[in-house]
């Protein structure tokens, strides 16, 4: 009897999983899609070039000889506030300053400007004659805006607007379809619009704690600056969750349970997760993928923050990103009106 019903309770268990889209999805094709696009990413097609500069000046001419035509590097030569800036920005991972010892200036929290160091080095020396036959000396890049938090935190800062947006809208709205609260607001004169906007402007409210909170830690605990204009940056956020709410509005439209949403949400949002350069840079990607991982809202949303937090980006230089970001928006709530259902 014991092992007849363990038999029996198994299988419903696993044909109840069969019968659920959302977890054929999760458990068999999320792993594979996963895989292909990290794979992509990562890709083993042997070692990139890391991209070196050297520093105009006197004694410059035997580096240049020693490092053009290597295969491991991608050679530029640049002049001292043009080498400073690649730098900081992550255009480059080393600069090499001529001289009677060399300099190498990077980034140490970097791995790829401690791999660039050693190779460089390497490289220099045996052009020498032989290893380490010249001094050398390092330099750390530690200006703030330089470092990998400084990538990373406008990063997190765009994942969270999309997170939040997405989750926080869809679930009430597929919430209040299967509790039926939406099917009494039929009887009322409330038009679509007037709901689907409500729950934007309720979006709103947190949005300033929310943006606040994070920004104020990161600044505090790791010294992550913000160059640009607070208007700037306030404008940024407000467009991306308007976004991304527009968004979650469009895939809660039409759902009746908080499983077929939740599948649809990590489908809209997954490709996003990987693509669009919030742990590391969309570079990585194949140049035939770029125009797709540009166009999509978080690509463009990222690129914005980290404008405007490490560079200080005016609002003209960022327009580029907020139309993107301002026209999946827009698309998204115009469809959200067309496709939603009160039941």
């Amino acid at each position: 009897m014991i092992r007849s019903s363990l038999y029996q309770l198994s299988i419903t268990k696993v044909r109840g999983i069969f019968r659920e889209p959302e977890a054929i999805f999760w458990v068999i094709v999320f792993p594979v899609i996963l895989s292909i696009a990290l794979g992509i990413a990562f890709r083993a097609t042997g070692p990139a070039p890391l991209p070196v500069a050297i520093q105009q000046g006197a004694g410059d001419a035997p580096l240049i000889r020693a490092l053009e035509g290597e295969k491991l590097i991608d050679l530029v030569v640049l002049e001292e506030a043009a080498a400073r800036e690649a730098l900081r920005t992550g255009r480059v991972a080393i600069v090499v300053i001529p001289g009677d010892e060399w300099t190498f200036w990077f980034d140490p929290t970097r791995p790829e400007s401690r791999e660039a160091r050693l190779l460089t080095n390497d490289l220099l020396q045996r052009a020498e004659g032989r290893v380490d036959v010249r001094a050398t000396s390092l330099r750390e890049m530690t200006e703030k805006g330089s470092r990998y938090i400084d990538f990373l935190i406008p990063g997190l800062l765009g994942m969270n607007l999309m997170g939040t947006g997405m989750w926080s809208i869809g679930f009430s709205i597929v919430n209040s379809r299967q509790r039926r609260i939406l099917k009494r607001f039929v009887a009322t004169p409330m038009r679509r619009w007037e709901y689907l906007l409500a729950q934007f402007v309720g979006r709103l409210a947190f949005l300033v704690l929310e943006v606040s909170v994070l920004l104020a830690a990161a600044r505090f605990l790791f010294g992550v600056p913000m160059r640009g204009a607070i208007i700037t940056m306030a404008l940024v956020c407000v467009v991306g969750a308007f976004a991304f709410a527009s968004l979650g509005l469009l895939v809660a439209a039409r759902p009746k349970t908080v499983e077929g949403v939740s599948g649809l949400m990590n489908l809209v949002m997954m490709p996003m997760w990987i693509l669009s350069g919030t742990f590391f840079s969309t570079e990585r990607f194949p140049e035939a993928m770029q125009p797709i991982v540009q166009l999509l809202p978080l690509t463009a949303l990222n690129n914005a923050l980290r404008a405007v937090m490490i560079e200080g980006a005016a609002l003209v230089e960022l327009s580029g990103e907020l139309l993107v970001v301002g026209g999946w928006g827009l698309i998204g709530f115009v469809l959200a009106i067309k496709l939603f259902r009160w039941q």
